[in-house]
């Protein structure tokens, strides 16, 4: 009996992988990568770049890309900056070497070193959005005469008040030796996983609308394993990268502006806040009526806060 149960569930298991395969075949060829590559070490980073002018570095949030920055990239091209977006490493199509560990400080140090790559070699205005608000912060701390200018969107910085704050049960089990890789090679295309990417994608925008297609990209692109991986080991590695961080925010003298919607259903009001008490030349900015999502919904919004950025520092040589 207990041979044929698990002869069933093996044909299960190979008839998932196989199926899921072809998905995410089907879904890379359906959403290309749209940008250029650059080798960095063990990294290969896929990133955008459009225009020329003060450098301006856009950094997603958990489960996005640099695609969730496209629209931006251009606006702010016309603006006379030099916009680039990158994929983070594992996500959209920049890889993530498997047993290194990845953390806020050496994800920025990676851009650092990509961005040296690339041929940037002024100060840049690092724009920041969900997680990666503790990302830039990190950047500068790590390179305070390379910065030019933060701005944070609906950021997180803290440990305190984290959604993952103490653990994240899913995220451990996906990052799992053997019973992880079942689950990123099986489950991913699934329609439980699709309803999840659905539910996700809807409380994340939460209460304003998704952009038409939006829902299509996110499952496509970030329900494939790497990807998926990759934004369950960041939940993991957050909150104490972000406590060890977070006692050094005070040393940040760059100028910064810190964006956040009033009707964010996370805890980045509270997490702001906290922020511009740790640096209180920072530029706050409440916005009422907008949720998490800014980027994609308030891109003049942005723009605005990329432009405070350089009118303080253009006031500053004077």
């Amino acid at each position: 009996m207990f041979i044929s149960v698990l002869f069933i569930f093996l044909i299960v298991i190979g008839l998932l992988y196989t199926y899921s395969q072809v998905q995410f075949k089907k879904s890379e060829e359906a959403f290309p990568p749209d940008g250029k590559f650059i080798t960095v070490g063990n990294y290969k980073l896929h990133y955008i770049s459009e225009g020329t002018g003060q450098p301006v570095v856009f950094l997603h949030g958990g489960m996005l890309s640099s695609r969730d920055f496209t629209d931006l990239v251009q606006l702010a091209s016309k603006q006379g900056y030099h916009a680039i977006a990158f994929d983070r490493p594992g996500y959209g199509y920049s890889n993530r070497p498997n047993k290194v560990e990845i953390t806020p400080i050496s994800q920025a140090s990676l851009i650092h070193k990509a961005l040296k790559e690339i041929g940037v070699d002024q100060p840049i205005i690092l724009v920041g959005h969900s997680w990666s608000g503790t990302m830039t912060l990190s950047y500068a701390l790590q390179f305070p005469n390379e910065v030019a200018g933060i701005v944070t969107l609906a950021g997180a910085m803290y440990k305190e008040g984290y959604p993952a704050e103490h653990g994240d049960a899913l995220s451990k089990m996906v990052t799992t030796p053997i019973l992880g890789n079942i689950i990123l090679n099986t489950l991913l295309k699934t329609p439980l996983a699709k309803g999840m990417a659905t539910s996700m994608v809807r409380e994340t925008f939460a209460p304003e609308p998704v952009p038409e297609g939006y829902m299509e990209a996110v499952y496509a692109l970030g329900f494939r394993p790497g990807h998926f991986k990759a934004n369950r080991e960041d939940v993991l590695a957050f909150p104490e990268t972000s406590k060890i961080l977070s006692e050094r925010y005070k040393e940040i003298k760059v100028p910064i502006v810190i964006v956040v919607g009033e009707k964010d259903p996370f805890s980045t009001i509270e997490q702001a806040e906290r922020l511009k008490k740790d640096i209180p030349h920072a530029i706050y900015k409440r916005i009422p009526n907008i949720g998490h999502m800014i980027p994609h919904l308030h891109p003049k919004v942005v723009i605005e806060s990329i432009n405070n950025i350089s009118n303080i520092n253009h006031l500053d040589q004077k």
